[in-house]
């Protein structure tokens, strides 16, 4: 009940007296006899809207996001549709309920009708949604009403509600108006329902039906009466209780009701009076006063009670809404057949059946509106995620970092990957955030990246193959760019300015046309000439004149085309070879694509729009003045942006034990952050945020190499970028890696390992151990705790386990823990799971602090990091890096933050020098910018932007069967 019973003692006290009374007098009473007590429907119908009023600001207040809406469906223009619309906008902002009209012609189509519904379906905001009945004939009323989803249905019509309301071990979403108000009536004036007979006349779906169901479960014997029920004064003459929905005017008589009997008269039929029409309901009023001891007035008693129940279904509807958005996620675990030995990474794989990717979806709080399948175990998550939750606070951040890598690889995604399950295990919401891998290290010589063991991303082939096509269309869009600079420099040498003019700024009917490519350089001209941008047909020659000509020097060309493979060959280029290119050759280079500034800029861009901007402000050569020429002057950005549109949204898989994956963006971990996205991490630590009442999940990230490239980047360019703040920081290490820093001699793919590495050197891994230290170091700088992963292998002895951890918290280390998630899956990570746990409880009173201010010069950023982060004594710039600095500063880019590209086998800038070098200085030999995503990165060494493929690169292995399956994969 939705007001308070305050009246009602006394309006059962009262009507016991009169139902006695009556028994004792004749049934034709005279002028003394008491009439029925009028049943208020409107009043009581006003209090429930002054009470939905006050629910709603009270949880506004708690929660600025809750905005109730209701969207109606109307076809046509009947006059009394018009009304109805009108009172229901009315209802709805006067207790402060958005309300979105949607109005159709006759002459729309039964699919556009559908289609509109099915959008607002879709659409999170709205969360209650009539269709206005009745609809123009051609238009089928039932499918259009079963469209609506049960959720949204607050008319209560739908099947579903109407299925759920009729079976006694089932509760409707929503009930319908009408019969709702009328129990509401019923339980407001106390009026006893359980054990008494009720009888309904009228079986509709609208008032008949329903009524009788919520009749039969508050416990009352209930009788449907219809046109077919004969003798029906007698069935009347039994009720303690009539619902009167007939439509047929005054047909019920008081000389059929039992004295004392309630009396609801939902009928409301205009007729004629005199000179006036009025309205009057199914039961003969003025009789039935005259024996009921309850009666509804008609008009103005079930009729405001119908809206009031339709703005209390609606509220419901917003509150289930956002109840459902801030539960807590439960991901059920897929279960693991654990073997000894462990076999291959793609049959472990292929054991595994994935859970459909729209149920892991639904299980974390992804709403079906917000999900792009791409088959059945992959999908693309909606940025409307992100419009949704917007008021949710972060789940716990965590990122994965490692010490300086060896030819071993010491497992920092497979280290992730299995600390999202152990959390998994232990009935916490992890989801794990990592790169895209690119098809030329996966067809090269390194292979696969989803991970290994019982710790790996499914379905493997699809992780490591095309995804959902995202590199390709980074590829695509770098692509148009390079093909956009060649061809503007063509165009221009062999063009004068006037044909120049007559092409870009076409006269059409007698006005210039500006392309819309071309506004955003034309307003920039306008505002440095100080000229009125408006007065394009208006404007000087020169001014024209410069907006056609970008004057490019092909010296300065920093845009290279890309693709997605390992090709040697394609290092140095040339182009233009062909004889319709009029001898304009140049010479050219390719890179991978994931080394494509246009990757960077889908890494860390924060929404569509921002990806956009960014594309723009990728410079892809300077003019002879010097002045830097971007993508946008080009004219090429909103084409760009429109081969990303997809791209930038994040892609959902999961682990092996069906934990939640967002892999997106594959930066290369050189020359940019080497991280995944920026919005697959924000997405991810919305949906973490642990619901209303829950405790916040964990989102684990990596960022490639170790501490003294990847986390530093991460933390200076990428949380920069996002505003994010991580909790804590998991450097991974192996002994056999430590070994190695420690002196143990050089390894080399495909050739047997010294025994060093496979039997016991505990002073070894002590001396090794000072690599571990100095990482640590690193992650403390930010002032984030550390806990040292150990990924065990079968050969690490305790002995050797026992000294990392002593040496980890020696050197600051919260915990070092060693983790078997290769072998055991989850299982075998849970004591790394807690650690990490424990690491996100102690940051809460630790204050986050980047490494530099981006307001220091550009060589005192160099200098901070290669100092603080790599031990070096100082840096040196080259002549060259001193004239790109000096260009970048002049250019207004020095405010950025620095992206170091230097080798990562060595803190130092020699990958020689291993563990922890001394006295060495940082030589700065180029430097180039990444203006669209937002940094510049100075070159420590010679940095290979297409690898080559070995003498036997791991293609050779990889092929299909006859059944489709992929193998060959590691």
């Amino acid at each position: 009940m939705l007001i308070g019973r305050a009246l009602g003692t006394r309006f059962w006290t009262r009507r016991c007296l009169r139902v006695s009374f009556r028994h004792a007098k004749a049934f034709h009473g005279t002028a003394w006899q008491l009439q029925a007590e009028i049943i208020d429907g409107k009043s009581l119908a006003q209090k429930i809207r002054k009470s939905l009023s006050h629910e709603i600001d009270t949880l506004k207040t708690a929660s600025p996001s809750f905005h109730p809406r209701v969207a109606i469906v109307q076809v046509g223009g009947r006059e009394d549709s018009n009304v109805y619309v009108r009172m229901k906008q009315k209802a709805a902002q006067e207790i402060g309920v958005g309300f979105v009209h949607c109005h159709f012609p006759e002459t729309v189509s039964e699919e556009e009708l559908l289609q509109s519904v099915q959008g607002l379906n879709d659409d999170p905001s709205i969360h209650g949604i009539l269709v206005q009945l009745p609809l123009p004939k051609g238009l089928n009323e039932r499918l259009v009403s079963e469209s609506i989803v049960p959720e949204k249905d607050v008319d209560g019509f739908n099947e579903v509600n109407m299925g759920r309301l009729s079976k006694n071990t089932a509760k409707p979403i929503h009930s319908a108006c009408t019969p709702k108000g009328v129990m509401e009536l019923l339980q407001y004036y106390n009026i006893p329902i359980a054990g008494r007979h009720a009888v309904v006349l009228g079986r509709s779906d609208i008032v008949g039906n329903p009524v009788s169901y919520l009749l039969r479960k508050a416990n009352a014997t209930v009788t449907v009466c219809h046109s077919y029920t004969q003798d029906l004064p007698k069935y009347v003459g039994e009720a303690d209780i009539v619902v009167a929905a007939l439509g047929k005017p005054e047909f019920v008589r008081g000389e059929w009701l039992k004295p004392g009997a309630t009396v609801i008269d939902v009928g409301i039929n205009s007729v004629q009076d005199g000179a006036r029409r009025k309205l009057v309901g199914d039961v003969h009023f003025e009789s039935a006063k005259k024996v009921a001891g309850f009666i509804t007035p008609v008009p103005g008693s079930v009729g405001p009670m119908t809206v009031a129940m339709l703005m209390s279904n609606i509220v419901d509807a917003a509150k289930l809404a956002y109840a459902k958005s801030r539960a807590i996620p439960k991901v059920e675990l897929l279960p693991l057949e654990l073997k000894t030995p462990v076999p291959s990474d793609i049959e472990i794989a292929k054991t595994q059946t994935p859970k459909e990717i729209c149920r892991l979806a639904e299980d974390i709080g992804i709403l079906p509106s917000e999900i792009e399948p791409f088959g059945p175990y992959k999908a693309k998550v909606s940025l409307d995620v992100l419009d949704r939750t917007v008021d949710r606070p972060n789940g716990h951040y965590v990122l994965v970092s490692g010490i300086t890598p060896t030819p071993f690889g010491e497992g920092k995604s497979t280290v992730l990957i299995g600390m999202a399950q152990a959390l998994g295990n232990l009935d916490k919401l992890s989801i794990a955030c990592v790169r895209q891998p690119s098809q030329g290290p996966t067809f090269g010589v390194k292979g696969g990246a989803a991970g290994g063991g019982y710790a790996q991303i499914i379905p493997m082939d699809e992780f490591n193959l095309h995804l959902t096509g995202d590199i390709h269309a980074v590829t695509a869009a770098n692509n148009l760019m390079a093909a956009a600079l060649e061809t503007r420099m063509f165009h221009e040498d062999t063009q004068t300015n006037e044909a120049l003019l007559r092409r870009l700024i076409p006269v059409k009917n007698g006005k210039r046309v500006l392309h819309k490519g071309m506004k955003a350089r034309w307003e920039a001209i306008c505002a440095k000439h100080e000229y009125d941008s408006s007065k394009l047909d208006e404007a000087p020659k020169e001014l024209l004149y410069e907006l056609t000509r970008l004057d490019i020097d092909p010296s300065t060309i920093t845009v290279n085309r890309v693709l997605d493979v390992n090709d040697r060959f394609l290092r140095g280029v040339e182009v233009g070879k062909a004889p319709t290119e009029k001898g304009h050759v140049r010479e050219a280079a390719f890179d991978i694509s994931v080394a494509s500034e246009c990757m960077s800029v889908l890494a860390l861009a924060n929404d569509l729009p921002d990806l956009r901007r960014r594309l723009g402000r990728i410079v892809v050569a300077n003019n002879k003045a010097g002045e830097p020429i971007t993508a946008e002057d080009l004219g090429v950005a909103g084409a760009m942006a429109v081969l990303m549109k997809d791209a930038v949204k994040p892609n959902l898989m999961q682990t092996l034990e069906g934990t939640p994956v967002m892999v997106h963006a594959g930066p290369f971990a050189n020359i940019s952050i080497g991280a995944s996205s920026v919005l697959a991490d924000r997405i991810a630590l919305k949906l973490a945020s642990g619901g209303s009442n829950g405790e916040p999940g964990y989102v684990l990230t990596e960022a490639g190499f170790a501490s003294d490239i990847g986390m530093e980047k991460f933390f200076n360019i990428k949380c920069r970028s996002s505003g994010l703040v991580p909790n804590a920081v998991v450097l991974v290490a192996t002994v056999r890696a430590l070994k190695l820093h420690g002196g143990g001699p050089d390894v080399s793919p495909g050739k047997a390992l010294p025994e060093q590495y496979t039997t016991e050197d505990v002073e070894l891994v002590r001396r090794g151990c000072a690599n571990m230290a100095k990482h640590i170091e690193n992650c403390k700088k930010f002032n984030v705790p550390v806990v040292v992963a150990v990924n065990k292998y079968i050969t690490d002895t305790d002995a050797e386990l026992d000294v990392i951890r002593e040496e980890a918290i020696k050197a600051g280390a919260l915990d070092a823990v060693t983790s078997e998630h290769w072998a055991k899956g989850g299982q075998g990570a849970i004591p790394l799971a807690r650690a990490v746990m424990n690491a996100c409880e102690k940051s809460k009173n630790q204050k986050f602090k980047f490494l530099y201010d981006v307001n220091l010069t550009i060589s005192q950023k160099i200098e901070k990091i290669a100092v603080e982060m790599y031990g070096a004594s100082g840096i040196e710039l080259s002549p060259l890096a001193r004239e790109k600095m000096e260009r970048f500063i002049e250019q207004g880019f020095g405010h950025l933050p620095v992206c170091m590209a230097k080798t990562q086998y060595s803190l130092s800038h020699d990958p020689k020098l291993k563990n922890v070098p001394k006295d060495f200085v940082i030589p700065i030999r180029d430097m180039r910018l990444s203006a669209g995503a937002g940094f510049i990165y100075p070159l420590v060494a010679e940095i290979m932007t297409i690898p080559g493929l070995p003498t036997a690169p791991s293609y050779l292995n990889i092929d299909i069967n006859d059944k489709g399956e992929v193998f060959g994969l590691f």
